[in-house]
């Protein structure tokens, strides 16, 4: 007969502590969804009520220049974390441009 109880607390030393369950594999983590092919994903996201412009698929040393250029371009603010530039508001068509004119593999990701 399995016993399903869990003890919480007890004063009474008789009564001996279950073991702990084995815990499985931990789930992959949720970094970047994407693949890596060399393709930069231009995306919109929304939040709140507001829309943020992503771009995923820029190599690690590229992240922060292209951030900061992207930025300036789109006057607007931004970040990069997490391998991803956000900027705020709805700039896809201008990052679009920016990447094919420098001849880079460039898709709008997502709606």
């Amino acid at each position: 007969m399995k016993d399903d109880r869990v003890l919480v607390y007890s004063t009474d030393g008789s009564m001996p502590l279950p073991k702990p369950a084995k815990r499985g594999a931990p789930p992959p983590a949720k970094g970047n969804p994407l693949p890596d092919d060399g393709v930069i994903r231009v995306a919109r996201e929304r939040r709140n009520a507001s829309a943020v412009t992503l771009v995923h698929g820029l190599a690690a040393g590229e992240i922060e220049p292209l951030g900061k250029e992207l930025k300036r371009l789109c006057g607007t603010g931004g970040t990069t974390k997490n391998g991803i530039v956000e900027l705020q508001g709805d700039h896809r068509d201008k990052v679009v441009a920016y990447f094919e004119a420098r001849k880079r593999r460039v898709k709008r990701a997502g709606g």
